[in-house]
């Protein structure tokens, strides 16, 4: 079992409570979360677990699995759409869970529930539709820093994510902290941009 810390402080992503929930109980939801984070708003890309189970009365990855593929892709394109790119991104959870269904006993959370090397964990996730490497190491450090799913050498393996600089949905847990990130996230972006429009020496 992989080590845990103290009680994690609870999740504060969506705006909406009942999402932010599901998040917190349900670990496919989590990851579908996750694997949406990206060219979205963090509160769209997270509520997308508790949108499916809006939708087809569940968030579970065998009863995904068992669903015929387009049906789930066109229930997660309906208005409002789960992502930006729904179609592709529904193929992604659609795959993901399939694979959850099949090598984990259709439960997200024996992913990492009995690993002891975070390095394993890593493998687990990067062979996951979607989960590249930066994706990989922010859902490493969710873990840490919001469930206490610690394995070994999990700030490693984590990056920069792991450290005390709010910069991440890992770092969200009220509030103040969402805007934290959100101020962060602006900054970065702020600074690509300064470096995209300097003249090349």
């Amino acid at each position: 079992m992989a080590a845990a810390s103290a009680t994690p402080k609870p999740l504060y992503i969506t705006g909406k409570p009942d999402a932010d929930k599901l998040l917190h109980n349900n670990g496919l939801a989590l990851m579908i979360g996750m694997l949406l984070d990206q060219q979205v708003p963090m509160e769209w890309a997270f509520t997308g677990g508790y949108t499916i189970k809006q939708r087809i009365g569940h968030c579970d990855a065998k009863k995904i699995a068992a669903m015929d593929a387009d049906a789930f892709v066109t229930m997660c394109c309906t208005k409002p759409a789960i992502h930006r790119f729904p179609a592709s991104m529904a193929k992604r959870i659609y795959d993901m869970s399939t694979i959850i269904a099949a090598e984990y006993k259709g439960k997200a959370e024996n992913i990492w529930n009995d690993v002891e090397d975070a390095e394993e964990l890593r493998k687990r996730l990067r062979k996951l539709p979607g989960y590249g490497e930066e994706k990989t190491e922010i859902f490493i450090a969710l873990l840490g820093k919001r469930f206490g799913i610690r394995p070994k050498g999990w700030k490693i393996k984590a990056g920069e994510f792991s450290d005390n600089q709010p910069r991440s949905v890992a770092d969200i847990y009220s509030a103040a902290t969402l805007l934290k990130v959100r101020a962060y996230k602006q900054m970065q972006r702020a600074n690509d941009l300064d470096k995209k429009d300097r003249p090349k020496r």
